[in-house]
């Protein structure tokens, strides 16, 4: 090998996060700080799955800009308070990426970004190192599920109530179905310690 050759780390795995269902309560086209909400056991899931060596990204999409439903200055205070919000309670975000953009007249992505599009977490994955097969699509509807399989990543649906259509197909089975945060941690962790190239847990387990 040269010695002037640059080696880069080993790429780490992520965990993606939709926002609204998921991480905080849906409350709609919301950008009103006092309205945020964490979903129980979320932050404490979020803490477990940092010290267990995943990056922690917010995916979300945000068509409320596009239809003028609020400003791009709105959104990036609500997004400042809830990275706020989340390190009070000892969670850093790698990251938090949102698709502006609505959907097409029929519904589906009108570009690369909007979820059940992968385009977030390649573009996460690009600018963080990340390793899309060792990492986790958290989402409370199957959008984010496709998401995550056509990104390569495994996916956990958090039935929080938002899937009402439950339009399924191969690509929108998700690996796990769970009820709160707490499980969420649990899946993820216990999977990464029977993986070959699991990273171990401090502290647990």
């Amino acid at each position: 090998m040269s010695p002037h050759r640059t080696v880069r780390p080993a790429e780490r795995p992520a965990v993606f996060i939709d926002k609204d269902g998921t991480l905080v309560e849906n409350v709609p086209w919301n950008v009103d700080p006092a309205e945020l909400r964490l979903m129980p056991g979320a932050a404490e899931a979020l803490q477990a799955l940092a010290c267990g060596g995943f990056a922690l990204v917010v995916v979300t999409n945000q068509s409320g800009l596009a239809e003028g439903r609020f400003s791009a200055a709105q959104f990036a205070s609500l997004r400042a308070a809830l990275r706020q919000m989340l390190r009070e309670r000892g969670v850093t975000l790698t990251d938090f990426l949102h698709c502006p953009h609505a959907a097409s007249a029929d519904g589906r992505p009108a570009c690369l970004c909007r979820k059940p599009q992968p385009g977030m977490l390649h573009r996460a994955a690009r600018l963080h190192g990340l390793d899309l097969a060792r990492s986790w699509m958290v989402g409370d509807i199957l959008d984010d599920v496709e998401a995550g399989r056509r990104a390569g990543c495994r996916s956990i649906l958090l039935d929080s109530g938002g899937e009402t259509v439950w339009r399924r197909t191969p690509l929108r089975v998700a690996d796990h179905r769970v009820d709160d945060w707490i499980d969420v941690a649990e899946r993820i962790l216990g999977d990464q310690r029977r993986m070959p190239n699991g990273l171990t847990m401090a502290g647990h387990g």
